[in-house]
């Protein structure tokens, strides 16, 4: 699959592809920022790029992931996936439940393979945090993640170049 993904991302510009990176669940900014440093985008514009492909997700997922996961929860297929999702999240977003707001900024923020704006997203809203506190906080927490994203790979980048 990531061959598949890596097949089409060099087909596209740079900035394009930072872009897209930063939206995808696997990648976020974690894949996106070394992404775009590597292919010679600046610093700035990689942070950028990856910080808006991160944030754009994060609107429809929490305005329709409510009515979408009742409607396909119908279908034992999509319970099965939903149960799986939701019982994952929980586990890991205790963090969330205890400090809501800042627990969710802070969740995001962390740029680990369990964290993240999507599973943040999800978190919000099993954790009935409305659109309008969720989506500013875990925008935070994307450019927190962003920042330390960008100067792990400068120092990765510095490193490999001495």
């Amino acid at each position: 699959m990531q061959q598949i993904i890596l097949t089409y991302i060099k087909q596209l510009s740079p900035e394009l592809a930072t872009f897209i990176v930063a939206m995808l669940p696997i990648f976020e900014l974690r894949g996106a920022i070394p992404l775009g440093i590597g292919l010679n985008l600046s610093w700035q514009q990689t942070y950028c790029l990856a910080v808006a492909g991160n944030i754009i997700p994060v609107i429809p997922l929490l305005l329709f992931l409510k009515p979408v996961s009742e409607y396909l929860r119908r279908y034992p297929m999509w319970e099965r996936f939903f149960n799986w999702l939701f019982a994952r999240t929980r586990s890991r977003s205790a963090l969330v439940e205890r400090l809501e707001l800042v627990g969710l900024i802070l969740f995001v923020a962390v740029p680990l393979p369990i964290t993240g704006a999507w599973t943040g997203t999800v978190a919000a809203f099993l954790f009935d945090i409305p659109f309008k506190h969720a989506l500013p906080a875990i925008a935070l927490g994307v450019m927190i993640a962003g920042s330390v994203v960008t100067l792990a790979s400068l120092g990765v980048v510095h490193v490999w170049s001495l």
